[in-house]
């Protein structure tokens, strides 16, 4: 089911926050019960808080991609829960699910035990797999976020295969446990060898397409053959079809075909993270599938609980070697988000939303390319279904010459590919060179994002990508707005970011290149 756009606000008002420096105010000149929350929230909660900053609001009603603040101004929210929400907020057959629980008087924490709702969720859950997993696949309930499943999934094939290393990937992100940060991009002092993960825009190698997508993995050779490497044969090797907080980068289908036979070809377990990327999210049920894959091991959370916290590890039969209690958690049965993830996977999979979200993903990737040729600062746009990104860039910097993320009340951190080049376009290169990354401009957007009622995420090696994460229930009206306006936003972030820079000019003729800012931390990252 799919919801109208929400009913615009009278002409003169916004249906975002207000321009800076004002706000409105209540009778006899009381501030709105919304900003004590706010306050009382900065005052109260930890300093690890993160989407908060960046999005100053107080949600008090959401349907679908509208999301209803304290204060009455309405939002369409591509965010969607950094992806959990498939069906957008308050899906009905999501509510129903869970009344549907409710009113059972079944019982809602049952730890690991069998129940008629997770022997629903298992059954649909299997329905959905790729065809070489599902006939032989084995299924453990973790804690319930999907750091603790990345967690499960590594203690699994180290069991299964004796061997201690992990395989990861430069750009990668798995979570905020220990396990899973020692196996994204930012990590140090670990048990993982790290290896180039291919893309176009900022090749590792500087030649994009098919051709940079090889030497990746042929260095991913090298590295397992080389007797001098000093990489052990390791226990698996874990990917992200495509890089989320990476900065929204699909992997090539032939490079996913290549890292299956590589470890296929060495007996090394090949772990999916589809975290981020399943439930049709990338215009395939998995995105997996859009190679033709088929891993020994899928990290499943997010989408697969209907909006509440599930997560569990699907795996080959024959990497079942734990003992009894080997990995467990208190919240692995929960109920309530066993319904609303049958529910949800049902709907996806009978209304066919995964191929509609690459229909409607190709044409807001085909409309963003066509408004980059305006925008000079759009330096990349790329992603798969509706997983999308665009980095934002300093065109007039020099090569190696990057701009700092300026200090902020919010200093928050979210068919295929870029303008130019990319999985779809394997033989070419990128159409202009990669310009130093803009964060302080990506933070501008986000800005003015929110002030013209639309919620979007930053992310990338730089916090200089803008997210679209938007429900798979998105309408083509519903999309036409969120363009339109993103478009606006960038413009008036272009603007004053030029008008910023014209400025530093004339109070330093003479200015000199900076060195790259190291790349932001994953802190406060949901998983």
């Amino acid at each position: 089911m799919t919801e109208p756009v929400p009913e615009e606000v009278p002409s003169g008002r916004s249906t975002g926050t207000p321009p800076a420096g004002r706000s409105p105010v209540g009778q006899a000149g009381r501030r709105p019960a919304h900003e004590g929350i706010l306050r009382r929230q900065s005052a109260r909660e930890s300093a690890a808080r993160t989407y908060a900053r960046a999005l100053p609001i107080v949600p008090v009603r959401a349907r679908g991609l509208t999301i209803e603040g304290a204060d009455g101004r309405r939002y369409l929210d591509c965010l969607s829960g950094a992806g959990t929400l498939a069906l957008g907020h308050n899906h009905p057959v999501v509510l129903e699910a869970i009344r549907k629980v409710l009113d059972s008087g079944a019982p809602l924490h049952v730890l690991d035990l069998a129940t008629p709702v997770k022997d629903a969720f298992i059954t649909e859950l299997f329905r959905t797999l790729p065809p070489g997993l599902a006939d032989r696949a084995r299924v453990q309930f973790c804690g319930p976020a999907g750091t603790d499943a990345v967690e499960a999934a590594l203690t699994l094939v180290r069991a299964a295969t004796g061997r201690t290393g992990v395989l990861a990937f430069t750009g990668a992100y798995h979570g905020m446990t220990a396990g899973s940060l020692e196996a994204s991009g930012g990590a140090f002092d670990v048990r993982v060898a790290r290896l180039p993960y291919p893309q176009d825009y900022r090749c590792p190698f500087g030649v994009g397409g098919d051709r940079g997508a090889e030497l990746a993995a042929r260095w991913t050779e090298s590295v397992l053959d080389d007797p001098k490497s000093g990489v052990r044969r390791p226990a698996g090797m874990i990917l992200e079809p495509v890089q989320g907080e990476g900065g929204v980068i699909p992997a090539p289908d032939t490079w996913m075909r290549r890292m299956r036979q590589i470890t296929a070809d060495r007996s090394i377990p090949l772990i999916a993270d589809e975290v981020q990327t399943g439930v049709g999210r990338t215009g395939a049920f998995w995105a997996v599938e859009h190679s033709g894959i088929t891993p020994d091991v899928m990290v499943l959370s997010k989408a697969i609980g209907g909006s509440l916290p599930l997560a569990v590890v699907v795996y080959r039969d024959d990497l079942d070697v734990w003992e009894p209690g080997a990995h467990a958690g208190t919240f692995r049965g929960n109920q309530l988000a066993m319904a609303a993830g049958t529910a949800t996977l049902a709907h996806v999979r009978e209304n066919r939303l995964a191929e509609r979200a690459a229909t409607l993903g190709a044409h807001l990737l085909g409309r963003l390319r066509h408004l980059a040729e305006d925008f000079p600062c759009m330096g990349d746009v790329r992603g798969r279904g509706l997983m999308i990104g665009v980095e934002l860039v300093d065109p007039e910097a020099e090569e190696g010459e990057y701009e700092e993320a300026p200090e902020r009340e919010a200093p928050e951190r979210g068919s295929e590919v870029a303008v130019g080049a990319g999985p779809g376009a394997p033989d070419a290169a990128p159409a202009r060179g990669p310009h130093p990354a803009a964060p302080g401009l990506a933070v501008a957007v986000q800005r003015e994002c929110l002030r013209r009622g639309l919620i979007v995420e930053l992310g990338g090696r730089h916090a200089s990508v803008v997210r679209l994460l938007p429900p798979l229930t998105i309408t083509d009206e519903q999309a036409a707005a969120v363009l339109d306006r993103l478009a606006d936003a960038i413009r008036a972030a272009a603007r004053g970011h030029a008008h910023r820079a014209h400025q530093g000019d004339e109070d330093q003729p003479t200015r000199q290149p900076r060195q790259a800012p190291e790349p932001p931390g994953r802190v406060g990252r949901p998983r």
